[in-house]
């Protein structure tokens, strides 16, 4: 029976500095605290994974640069646990970097590098080597932030494409989680992977983005399910899982669900920095794991409920989340 989960995408050393307020243009704010921690779909899916227990084998797959940031990436993804055979080095790009001014219990504001993650390439994914590892699930994030991978192959789709299909092929279920980028193909980028897609994650200004329609907010229920649908229709072979901080849309077989998190009170929110990405682990999981939907969604409610207390994406997970949903 196939186990496992390859997290192959963007890898990116997240530098979140706490500040009291924003600043207006030209003006000065104090930095409170500064924390490095990994970022990217990727590495907050694999080392939450790997921080809530999971038993099986959690298989990271990326790029960063040769230099000390590097270093840094490779040391941090150490200490979670995770193997870092896969995690390739280039001297051609330094390493992906995201700098987060984070206002605790407020906003978070990214200033991003894409650095050596626009070099990820298919061949540096190796999808037939992770095959050959016997593994269930194949996660790629985030569309719209791999420039290689972005942009079109030979047959006009993004060559993300051409991996996700390599990885059906090969009896993966493909998870792939999209960014809240400024690219100008945002929604081409999206639509051409749809059809090799088996379970979409994003959010509500990620669905808005790609699909033209109006959300008006965390809470307009009624634009999510719209853009679920569009997203389906656009060719997503199993699940479109739209989420927000007020509700989550889960699209199957043409039946929606609709799951609401319980709020947090602000003092509780240390940082918003990777909670997306924790909510989707705790799903993928459950998907691994055969669980029905409301279980998968509850497991990632409680992940992005712990991400939310620490600083950094993986800060505030640990092995409980996944005690518990087996009790």
């Amino acid at each position: 029976m196939a186990r496992g989960i390859a997290c192959a995408g963007n890898w990116i050393l997240d530098i979140v500095h706490d500040i009291p307020v924003w600043p207006e243009k030209s003006e000065l704010v104090r930095i409170t605290a500064q924390k490095s921690g990994l970022g990217g779909g990727p590495a907050n899916v694999a080392a939450g994974l790997v921080a809530m227990g999971a038993d099986y084998p959690v298989v990271p797959v990326g790029l960063v640069g040769a230099g000390v940031l590097g270093t840094e990436m490779i040391a941090l993804a150490r200490a979670a646990g995770l193997d870092v055979t896969r995690i390739g080095r280039t001297a051609a790009a330094t390493t992906a970097q995201t700098h987060v001014m984070n206002v605790p219990g407020d906003s978070r504001t990214f200033f991003h590098h894409s650095g050596a993650n626009d070099l990820l390439d298919a061949d540096r994914i190796d999808v037939a080597g992770l095959a050959g590892l016997g593994l269930k699930i194949f996660y790629l994030g985030y569309l719209n932030l791999l420039a290689a991978l972005d942009a079109p192959g030979p047959d006009g789709r993004p060559r993300a494409a051409g991996v996700l299909a390599q990885a059906r092929a090969a009896g993966m279920l493909t998870c792939v989680d999209l960014v809240s980028s400024q690219s100008a193909t945002f929604r081409q980028t999206v639509f051409g992977c749809l059809p090799e897609i088996d379970v979409l994650f994003l959010n509500e200004i990620e669905a808005a983005r790609a699909t033209g329609l109006t959300i008006s907010g965390p809470e307009d229920e009624a634009g999510m399910i719209a853009a679920a649908r569009a997203l389906a229709e656009g060719g997503v072979r199993r699940a479109v899982i739209l989420h927000s901080t007020a509700r989550t849309i889960w699209l199957e077989a043409g039946e929606v669900q609709v799951y609401a998190p319980e709020p947090l009170p602000p003092g509780r929110i240390v940082s918003s920095v990777g909670a997306g990405d924790a909510f989707a682990a705790g799903v993928i999981h459950g998907l691994h794991e055969g669980w029905r939907r409301a279980a998968c969604v509850d497991l990632g409610f409680r992940a992005a409920a712990a991400c939310l207390g620490g600083q950094t994406a993986t800060d505030g997970l640990g092995k409980f989340l996944l005690d518990q949903a087996k009790r």
